[in-house]
């Protein structure tokens, strides 16, 4: 009876794991569906070509939105707007006191920190959309063939409507693939999004290889780095400062507790992907002004710094690079706090060996913490910087590497760890039961 009792609750937890994954697997099918269903008013060919010959940054923004830009579908925007409210969000909530009262208050200020960070995103998508659809009127391709229709009022309403839904459909996907499903529902859909342009682009490289436009040799260099580049980034997100950290003795229950040795860790990269993100959304807003200002004879300087700022140029790796470094040291000071974790130490009667407690412990924290930042930030400026220069120098036919093999590394590493937490309680809750009917 023990073992069948042990068995049923095996298949019961494995059958609650399987659910999660399906209704994963399932919402990233209705968002790969609805990338396919366009805006109405748009030429798609047209669309696509303009999209082809607008640069690395739209295939960039492309790829994030798994090629819905190119077919400017409802999801077109994809989950960009959303995580740059987020950013805002949390910006604005570690420089505003009352709503650094709110993160203090637990799960009610968090209820009222995520309705700010859904309205955010309600309005970034409004602008975006009028943006686009606004410059979308003026655009045509070589002979004359223009992207929309019919310009107008009517387009450019519809266009807001049905992005501006798209996107909060999005979030609202992402939250309950968070709650229902496997690992966190965001990073999923730009996951999906990148993956789905791989065997297209894949298949392009060897055909252009096949063709003599590129290389054998090139084509084995440029999987060797793709191969060295991952293994670089899985070691660098993997890569932890652990800090000693020892707990004294303590007395209770009549039982005495000998000092007990732990550690803090801190990782190299503890802002993850949201540098390169915050950065490739902050060069495309000259590239945008540009296009709304091209008429205007006093915008040519816009037009100059814009070619500046495109991908290959010295102007571009530099400011790119700079931007991933500020927002790098940002992020991370927004999402660690050294004097409230040295605070948290004292309080639980933990020190670090060497360190008093209190302000001593917070500036050697935020003095570790920041030769870490300082690593984590040149390792994505490199990362980051690998795309431009294959393209430059080789001509690859496809985004590799940057912000997109990031997501991949980070997405897949956490879904695993996830997978492998849920097995883990199934097991732990087995032994328990096994414990508990042999006790009985």
């Amino acid at each position: 009876m023990a073992r069948q009792g042990a068995g049923l609750a095996s298949f019961g937890k494995l059958t609650e794991l399987k659910q999660r994954l399906l209704f994963t697997l399932g919402a990233l099918v209705v968002f790969r569906l609805g990338s396919f269903i366009p805006i109405p008013g748009v030429n798609p060919d047209a669309m696509t070509r303009m999209i082809e010959q607008g640069g690395g940054l739209l295939n960039m923004f492309n790829m994030f939105s798994g090629g819905a830009l190119a077919r400017f579908s409802v999801f077109a925007l994809g989950v960009v707007p959303y995580i740059s409210a987020s950013i805002v969000v949390q910006m604005l909530g570690s420089i505003l006191p009352s709503w650094q009262q709110l993160r203090k208050e637990g799960q009610s200020g968090q209820r009222i920190m995520t309705k700010y960070t859904r309205w955010g995103t309600v309005a970034l998508a409004a602008f975006q959309a009028f943006g686009i659809s606004f410059a979308l009127q003026k655009q045509g391709i070589s002979g004359g063939i223009p992207v929309v229709y019919s310009p107008g009022f009517g387009f450019i309403f519809a266009s807001v409507v049905g992005l501006t839904a798209g996107t909060m459909f999005l979030m609202w996907v992402g939250e309950q693939i968070t709650e229902r499903g496997i690992g966190n529902g965001i990073s999923l859909i730009i996951f999906a999004g990148i993956v789905s342009g791989l065997p297209g682009a894949i298949v392009h490289t060897l055909s252009m290889a096949q063709n003599g436009e590129l290389s054998v040799l090139k084509v084995l260099l440029v999987i060797a780095v793709v191969v060295v580049v991952t293994a670089f980034v899985v070691y660098m997100e993997s890569a932890q400062r652990r800090i000693p950290v020892n707990y004294a003795r303590r007395q209770g229950g009549g039982r005495a507790y000998q000092n007990q040795t732990s550690h803090l860790p801190l990782k190299i990269n503890m802002s993850g992907v949201i540098p390169p993100i915050f950065a490739s959304s902050l060069i495309m807003f000259p590239a945008t002004a540009a296009t709304w200002f091209s008429s205007a004879q006093h915008m040519a300087w816009l037009q100059t710094l814009t070619t500046a700022l495109t991908p290959g140029q010295p102007v571009y790796e530099i400011v790119f690079g700079v931007l991933i470094i500020l927002f790098a040291f940002f992020y991370t000071a927004i999402v660690f706090n050294a004097p409230e974790t040295a605070d948290n130490l004292k309080r639980s009667g933990a020190l670090i060996p060497g360190i008093r407690p209190g302000k001593s412990t917070s500036d050697y924290i935020d003095a570790v913490l920041t030769r870490l930042t300082g690593a984590g930030a040149l390792y994505l400026v490199a990362v980051c910087l690998v795309p431009t220069f294959l393209q430059t120098a080789w001509n690859v036919p496809f985004y590799f590497g940057g912000t997109s093999l990031l997501i991949v590394v980070v997405v897949v590493m956490d879904f695993s760890a996830q997978v492998r937490a849920h097995l883990a309680s199934h097991q732990y809750e087995s032994l328990l039961k096994k414990a508990n009917l042999r006790r009985s």
